[in-house]
């Protein structure tokens, strides 16, 4: 490799971490908090999500269910989303007939299907902890305009030092390959730095990337509609395409236990429910439906149903879509690491952890090269 542009490539890395440093700091530390949030919140809420199912009862008939939740709370039911899991609270979301002051949108309720009560509709105190997690990574706790474009120029940042740092891994002679793949933890302070930053970062390179790449999503709508352009499929869009609408503009609207059987007709295998209302008089009843069984627990199917006649418009099969399609509807579980559950989550919180001490190994190895030169020179 020439010295010349290896050395410009050194500069570039050096310089632009340290300007970079705090904010890709803050960022992946706030990431890596954030990516068990549901888990964290489930455990010191099991109250929330959970109930003992009763011996010898069934469970309420969806449409009674929801009769009960828009007498209870004087709203609207507007979504139904239903767990796999027997014993886990139904979501309802809920838009309120009469708006209180300074409230714009609806909100989500938990409702024990076997009795109808509400078991909780307000934020526990973990919920709140992980909100301002994730407003501290998306946008620093500012301005959401602002705060998303700094993180967003520190993403791209950060893809020059994955890319550049690669390039500063490999080895200039080939009887020292080995020595980039290993840690030397026998070493001195500075050679055990140098390692952890050099070689974590060479094993956490693709999954950094990948995260980078997809968070950009978040940060620059120029970005994101190129992405959806590359992928020929909108990325981090509702619906795409020509929308499917109901034959009619007036009538009877199915009830939601009808809208259910036609979508599990459709989709029979088991997985977690959701139900989206038609939010006008043209629109339709979307149902998506993942398959608990498949290895990519994020791939959701889609069913529209008209909302007068109860009849299935369009179904949409995450199977059989292009892999572009694929990519664009998996870009928020590719950077949460949710695409494949629990097994990807773990290795995205050590490569997110990972991703937070580099900035830190990075100053150490600039501070050490001052101190060398400093010597040098007296």
């Amino acid at each position: 490799m020439n010295g010349r542009f290896r050395k410009l490539m050194n500069d570039l890395h050096l310089w632009l971490g340290l300007a970079s440093g705090l904010i890709l700091f803050v960022v992946c530390l706030s990431g890596t908090i954030y990516a068990f949030r549901t888990e964290i919140d489930e455990f010191f809420n099991k109250e929330k999500y959970y109930f003992e199912i009763p011996a010898g009862v069934s469970k309420l008939h969806t449409d009674s269910l929801v009769a009960m939740v828009a007498k209870s709370e004087k709203a609207i039911v507007t979504g139904l989303s239903i767990p796999a899991k027997g014993n886990r609270v139904w979501v309802f979301s809920i838009k309120p007939l009469e708006k209180a002051k300074g409230e714009e949108r609806g909100k989500q309720v938990f409702v024990n299907p076997y009795t109808g009560t509400v078991q909780s509709d307000t934020e526990t105190g973990s919920g709140k902890f992980f909100l301002t997690m994730m407003k501290l990574h998306r946008w620093l706790l500012m301005d959401m305009k602002t705060g998303r474009i700094i993180v967003g120029i520190a993403t791209l940042i950060f893809v020059f030092l994955l890319l550049s740092g690669i390039i500063l891994w490999l080895p200039k002679r080939f009887r020292y390959w080995k020595q980039c793949f290993t840690i030397m933890f026998s070493g001195k302070w500075k050679r055990l730095n140098h390692d952890l930053h050099n070689v974590l970062g060479f094993y956490s390179f693709l999954f950094l990337l990948i995260m980078s790449l997809t968070g950009l999503c978040w940060s620059f709508d120029w970005y994101k509609m190129g992405a959806s352009k590359l992928l020929k499929a909108p990325v981090l869009q509702r619906g795409g395409g020509k929308p499917v609408m109901s034959s009619t503009s007036s009538g009877q609207t199915v009830a939601f236990s009808s809208v259910i059987e036609a979508a599990n007709n459709e989709l029979p295998k088991r997985g977690n429910i959701r139900v989206s209302a038609p939010e006008d008089s043209l629109g339709v009843f979307t149902v998506t439906k993942n398959n608990e069984a498949a290895f990519n627990v994020t791939a959701t199917n889609k069913v529209s149903i008209d909302q007068y006649s109860g009849n299935v418009l369009k179904t949409e099969k995450f199977a059989d879509k292009a892999f572009g399609a694929k990519i664009a509807a998996s870009i928020k579980p590719l950077h949460t690491g949710e695409i494949f559950g629990l097994f990807s989550k773990i290795l995205y919180f050590i490569f997110c952890l990972i991703g937070t001490s580099l900035p830190i190994t990075g100053t150490f190895i600039w501070i050490n090269k001052l101190r060398k030169q400093k010597v040098i020179q007296e």
